[in-house]
């Protein structure tokens, strides 16, 4: 079977005639009444009824007409994902985006490269997508395969500590590494930042393990435990029910845009320069020296 075969018998139903078919998709009527014949060959079934002025697809003809009206909008797309790619710029993430800049890098994406359409995609796994093939670049917060995969580090993201409103930690500005030892803390073992290596082997909170940001929150929404995690968390999943407070003396998270190393995507570097104008202009200016 091939694909043309599809396209005639779509080309007959919607244009009602082998003639008219034959026009549509530039071919005599003889070639058109030996594709059918070769897609109903194929088959084993007979897909239209014919009369001397109108064809109507037969039972079997009506199911084969809508699964070939899918596979070759599927082709379509295959072949426009193809053509199109360096028009458009996928970029993954797994949590948060670019946190509090995700706004304002989709708005000067659109102003400087506005021949080069930027999507943001989801894919709640360690390379946000890049290695399950659903995007260009992504953004990351986790370790990488620094072999399998380029990179650029693009800024540093400050730790939180989320936990219920209505826990006594609420009150409090800040809290440090120590104090949240004593606590239970939920971690999301595949794609979160958090690990038991911020404290030392012998002095280390008790354990949980999610595997989604949603169940992550409702966990810490019943008081029962708390997380840790980057600064972009609160921007993109603010909640009710739910609080943040920075975790002092924790070292900041990287955020890294990562690739892959033999075949980049032509607006890597672009997307690199912006993502690290925006991270440092949020870092907050450096006092002078006193004399």
């Amino acid at each position: 079977m091939e694909l043309r075969y599809l396209r005639c018998l779509v080309a007959i139903v919607d244009t009602g005639t082998f003639t008219d078919a034959a026009i549509e998709l530039g071919v005599s009527q003889a070639a058109i009444s030996r594709t059918l014949l070769s897609l109903e060959r194929a088959l084993g079934v007979r897909l239209l009824h014919r009369t001397s002025r109108t064809c109507t697809p037969t039972t079997a003809g009506v199911q084969v007409l809508a699964r070939a009206r899918h596979l070759l909008a599927e082709v379509d797309d295959l072949v426009r994902e193809a053509t199109t790619g360096h028009t458009r710029l996928r970029i993954g993430h797994a949590w948060s985006a670019m946190g509090t800049h995700t706004s304002e890098f989709q708005r000067r994406w659109a102003q400087r490269h506005p021949e080069v359409e930027l999507l943001l995609v989801r894919t709640n796994t360690q390379t946000g997508g890049l290695a399950e093939g659903a995007c260009d670049l992504a953004v990351v917060r986790v370790g990488i395969d620094a072999d399998r995969y380029a990179h650029a580090t693009v800024g540093h993201e400050r730790r939180y500590c989320a936990l219920a409103a209505d826990d006594p930690w609420a009150r409090r500005r800040s809290l440090t590494l120590d104090e949240i030892r004593r606590r239970v803390l939920i971690v999301d073992r595949r794609t979160g930042t958090t690990t038991a290596d911020l404290w030392p082997p012998d002095d280390r909170p008790e354990l949980e393990y999610t595997h989604e940001i949603d169940d992550w929150l409702a966990a810490i929404s019943t008081g029962r435990c708390v997380g840790i995690t980057p600064q972009s968390t609160i921007t993109q999943y603010r909640r009710d029910g739910i609080v943040y407070r920075p975790v002092r003396d924790a070292a900041p998270v990287p955020v890294r845009l990562i690739w892959r190393r033999h075949d980049p995507h032509p607006a890597t570097s672009a997307a690199v320069a912006l993502l690290t104008e925006l991270y440092g202009e949020g870092r907050p200016p450096r006092r002078s020296p006193q004399r």
